[in-house]
């Protein structure tokens, strides 16, 4: 990773209207290196507590299979 990738981007949260929620994917997505990772709040810019709440969106729906556990 490059310094530039490793800065702190602006939260796509930054709307308020914006919910976390497992049925929404493509708002998850965003939250998601391209290998599928869950991307750390240091780099997403996020709080702790809208981390867990992304964190667990993203389990349950990767357990609904509305999101892949990797990428090929």
């Amino acid at each position: 990773m490059s310094a530039e990738d490793r800065k702190r981007r602006a939260s796509i949260l930054a709307d308020k209207t914006l919910v976390i929620d497992y049925k929404n994917p493509q708002l998850l997505k965003a939250f998601l290196t391209d290998r599928g990772k869950i991307v750390p709040s240091r780099i997403s810019g996020v709080s702790a507590r809208v981390q867990r709440q992304i964190t667990k969106s993203i389990k349950r729906a990767r357990m609904l299979a509305l999101l892949p556990y990797t990428v090929k």
